[in-house]
């Protein structure tokens, strides 16, 4: 059988779909496309998903010796929304704040919360108490359940902002989440009414200024989101139809690994998983064997995580001989994939297909993505706009669109677009002006609708005038067989302003000096784009807290060595 082309996929799933049909909405004066037919609020997906989910019989939630039904899941946190009603006065739109790494409380919090309409602040588990003071003291938050590790960095707080800490563990606090879970008895569904267009949570942007932006994310976009992923996931068989139509296909399992106070955890992973009757298995933290022996234990269909650690499971899966057979899909968000490791993953997952997405904290994750032979054949690209809801430009300075196949800034206007930067109303009206969101990205678009990412709009080198894209730099390098992971950025020059840095992670037992780099990148990258500094390493490069390369603190650490030495 013969698949369609993508535009009439999508036009057949439209057109046939009444859960994808259409309406405008009006958000703020701003007029929207938006999905007609879907829930208007978390809650409402959560009680609308449970016939997707075996009618609540499904195992749902995995997590070490843990399992959840999807009945039970529902259960407590119906439970959590009463205590948080009753013991905690909690009304829509109060701000409570969650403090831990990955386990099964942070998303039974964090749907308890946005049940009842209030709003769940999510908070960087990596921060410091001087972090979390600016947070808390930015959001107003003042009640925080927590994990032990977080709840000693937030006690010193305690007093100063008058805070109510709960523990997530029995003996932590008094009261505790275990205590306070076990003396509820309701698990009825939570009744009061909730404004699609208030804020269910506040997530921190991961930073590249002094002070971390929250960014507010309404109910009506998380939804709308999560139903743009799913027609995502009806075309897809229009586009490759299965060899066999009338076989049973199994039921899709997601791996979270990544941190949940990030959306690449909460909506591709875990808010998608519902109405897609998908389980979900949660890790704890990264660990590639971990992972690779959850994939196979647990039946794991899909991948999702940053690209670092898609190139960890296909190492460690080789290493243990486990063939992961059960793929069928490994994403990466978060960041860009190094070219070079698309063929890979597709030689070693081939069972699997290989994908790539875009989106930010301040579009709900929803954003542009390529999957497949399409991938395959274009590993540099970032891929297509996801429809039907949003529309996208390309700008220039001045703020004037750019021909195409021209780079401009990537331009997004979608009812998924954040409500605001939380008590910033400059940089929220600079990046934002009548809907459209200016996303900092570079890229341009080709006849196909195929987009390329550039690079970020404050990753660009200047260097006597030329303009080098640091993920250039990085796609270059990454080909070189000895290095694993990479990561550029500007270095002062007296003469040409700023010239190219490198830093560099080589593969177990492998070695690289300067000299051998540059001869190697001869022929890959123009002259002026080879590194004049290079910096090697065999452990990993530094992460930020939502496991990107941190390439600001990269650049000062190598700044500093280069300090010394001159």
């Amino acid at each position: 059988m013969t698949g369609l082309s993508y535009g009439d996929a999508v036009a057949e799933v439209l057109k046939s779909e009444p859960m994808f049909e259409t309406t405008t909405v009006e958000v703020d004066g701003v007029s929207f496309l938006a999905f007609k037919n879907i829930p208007q609020d978390l809650r409402a997906l959560l009680q609308t998903s449970r016939a997707a989910q075996e009618n609540g019989q499904a195992e749902y939630l995995v997590f070490e010796g843990q399992r959840l039904s999807y009945d039970a899941f529902c259960n407590d946190i119906n439970k959590m929304a009463h205590v948080l009603q009753s013991r905690f006065e909690v009304l829509p739109r109060t701000r409570v704040a969650v403090a831990m790494s990955n386990r099964p409380e942070m998303l039974i919090l964090m749907m308890a919360i946005s049940s009842i309409g209030a709003t769940c602040v999510f908070l960087n588990a990596w921060w410091t108490t001087e972090e979390l003071r600016y947070a808390l003291q930015d959001t107003d938050s003042k009640l925080i359940f927590t994990d032990t590790q977080r709840l000693e960095r937030l006690k010193p707080l305690q007093e100063q902002l008058g805070l109510t800490l709960i523990g997530v563990d029995e003996t932590q606090t008094d009261p505790s989440y275990v205590s306070l879970m076990r003396s509820e008895t309701r698990s009825a569904w939570p009744t009061v009414d909730i404004d699609p267009d208030s804020d269910f949570a506040i997530m921190y942007s991961s930073g590249t200024t002094s002070d971390p932006k929250g960014v507010a994310l309404t109910h009506r976009g998380a939804v709308n989101a999560v139903f743009t992923w799913l027609v995502q996931a009806t075309i897809a068989p229009l586009i490759n139809p299965p060899d066999d139509p009338n076989a049973e296909k199994p039921r899709p399992v997601t791996l979270i690994t990544t941190p949940l106070f990030h959306v690449t955890a909460t909506h591709p992973g875990f808010l998608l998983s519902l109405p897609a009757g998908a389980k979900v298995v949660l890790m704890y933290k990264w660990d590639a064997q971990t992972a690779v022996d959850l994939i196979e234990t647990e039946g794991v269909t899909r991948f999702v995580g940053v690209p670092t650690q898609s190139a960890d499971i296909q190492i460690a899966a080789k290493n243990s001989g486990k063939p992961l057979e059960t793929l069928t899909q490994v994403v990466a968000g978060g960041a860009k994939r190094p070219p070079a490791q698309v063929s890979e993953l597709a030689q070693a997952f081939p069972q699997a297909e290989i994908a790539t997405g875009w989106g930010m904290t301040e579009t709900n994750a929803i954003g542009i993505g390529l999957s497949g032979e399409d991938y395959v054949a274009r590993p540099g690209a970032a891929g297509r706009l996801f429809p039907p809801l949003q529309e996208m430009m390309f700008l220039d300075e001045d703020g004037s669109p750019v021909a195409l196949g021209s780079v401009g800034e990537m331009t997004v206007k979608s009812v998924c677009n954040m409500r605001t930067y939380l008590n910033k109303p400059i940089e929220t009206s600079t990046a934002m002006q009548d809907g459209w969101f200016k996303t900092g990205d570079l890229g341009f678009i080709d006849d196909d609708g195929i987009i390329t990412i550039v690079d970020r709009k404050k990753n660009i080198i200047i260097r006597g005038g030329e303009n080098i894209a640091c993920l250039d730099v990085e796609d270059a390098l990454h080909q070189h067989p000895a290095i694993l992971e990479a990561c550029a950025f500007a270095i002062p020059h007296a003469r040409l302003g700023e010239v190219v840095g490198a830093a560099v992670q080589t593969r177990p037992g492998m070695t690289l000096n300067h000299a051998e780099l540059s001869n190697f990148l001869r022929d890959r990258i123009a002259r002026f784009k080879t590194p004049e500094h290079l910096w090697v390493q065999t452990t990993p490069l530094p992460r930020g807290a939502t496991d990107k390369i941190d390439r600001r603190a990269l650049r000062k650490t190598c700044m500093a060595n280069l300090s010394k030495k001159t």
